[in-house]
């Protein structure tokens, strides 16, 4: 009798091409499944037919996980989709920011690095952050040597300037999850925002510990995981509230961007009356620390604020809601070239919602040239570019291949 060898190419369950891509590249079950956040037994029920396929996302992480070029490796439908597509591009220095993450050192250099030298240093990082339209490239320079130097500080000081050293250190972590987000590397995303909570709670700093929070809030509303975000939100709000009093003016700031971030998780699970309360929580607290304001890591501001009102009416599908709040602010409001960026995509998904083509492409292309490392790292607006280039407006075929060409993405 003759063996008929099966292959990748013939027509495979998702869960055999799974286990097939697993066994190729030398991995274990339960070393995949970690990768995921899954249970070894949740892949052996996937692998096995016994779950049904997972949903895009999912399907996404595990062709990362597998260092798969393309999703027509899982899905078998013959046709090349590129992982980069849906899930966004590695950046160069990906790689060195990671290694600065994962060099666990053991012996402690006989001169640390000052606090107060690195505190300057993360300080000016923030601002290149803000004030780059490359900012993840200007980032991914800075950010290896930092992270090392504050690492360093922790280990090699004792007492006060410990507590100081692991202030900066959380404050240096809160800086890398800007960097780490919305690449293909989701495991560093909870890695940072988890030592960034960590290091703040061995400082004993409930501002830093706050600051802590919100980067974790942010992905755990990304992993839908909402009562827990909420929760986390409330509860560092909560411990901030008793020192507000004489407090400088980010401390306030900190936890009304908190409400804000509590807002959006809300406007994301559907939840209308609950996402505008906090919002309008938010904004009493943004119009009272006044109009020149702006929170470093947060950049909660008054323009901001009205920035996340476009949001919050995106995600609950309230399309006028979200146009008035699209009329009442300028984008060249917000002096964050990334935040404006980003806000100018919240702003393309609003036109997309009213089914207005034209302008959801000149929008992004206003995002591109505001901020170009924003929007080819930012899923929505990699979504609306698909979309566009199977379905251009009229005459603007030509633009969209353009535009998808500068954001990575091939038309």
């Amino acid at each position: 009798m003759r063996v008929v060898y099966v292959t990748d190419d013939e027509a495979l369950p998702v869960g055999k091409r799974i286990k097939l891509h697993r066994e190729r590249v030398g991995m274990s079950r339960p070393v995949l499944a970690g990768l995921l956040g899954k249970s070894a037994e949740w892949l052996k029920a996937v692998e096995s037919g016994r779950l049904q396929t997972p949903r895009l996302p999912m399907l996404l992480r595990i062709a990362q996980a597998l260092e798969l070029e393309d999703l027509a490796k899982l899905t078998g439908n013959g046709h090349a989709v590129p992982v980069t597509v849906y899930a966004g591009q590695r950046h160069a220095a990906l790689s060195a920011v990671q290694s600065a993450l994962t060099e666990y050192r053991i012996s402690v250099a006989p001169e640390p690095v000052s606090v107060p030298h690195l505190a300057e240093r993360l300080r000016v990082a923030w601002l290149v952050r803000h004030s780059s339209p490359d900012h993840r490239t200007q980032l991914g320079t800075l950010l290896p040597g930092l992270i090392g130097d504050a690492q360093t500080a922790v280990r090699a000081l004792r007492g006060p300037e410990r507590r100081e050293a692991r202030r900066v250190l959380s404050g240096v972590y809160q800086l890398a999850d800007f960097y780490v987000a919305y690449q293909p590397s989701s495991e560093l995303v909870w890695m940072v925002a988890d030592r960034a909570l960590t290091e703040a709670q061995e400082a004993d700093d409930p501002y830093a510990i706050a600051g802590g929070a919100w980067a974790m809030v942010q992905a755990l509303r990304d992993a839908g995981r909402w009562d827990e975000a909420v929760s986390l939100a409330t509860d560092a709000k909560r411990q901030l509230l008793p020192h507000l009093d004489g407090a400088p003016a980010d401390w306030r700031g900190m936890a009304g961007a908190l409400d804000a971030e509590i807002a959006y998780v809300h406007a994301r699970r559907g939840r209308h009356g609950e996402a505008w309360a906090h919002w309008e929580a938010a904004e009493r607290v943004v119009n009272g620390l006044g109009a020149d304001y702006r929170h470093t890591q947060t950049s909660f501001s008054q323009s901001v604020m009205k920035a996340h009102a476009v949001t919050l009416g995106v995600e609950l599908r309230r399309v006028g809601e979200a146009w008035r709040a699209v009329e009442a602010l300028d984008p060249v409001s917000i002096p964050s070239l990334a935040r404006r960026s980003r806000h100018l995509i919240e702003v393309a998904r609003v036109h997309a919602l009213r089914d207005e083509r034209p302008a959801v492409l000149a929008t992004l292309d206003r995002a591109q040239r505001v901020a170009s490392e924003t929007i080819s790292y930012n899923g929505f607006a990699r979504d609306l570019l698909v979309d566009l280039s199977k379905r251009p407006p009229a005459g603007e075929r030509a633009a969209v291949r353009d535009l998808c060409q500068r954001v990575g993405l091939v038309a």
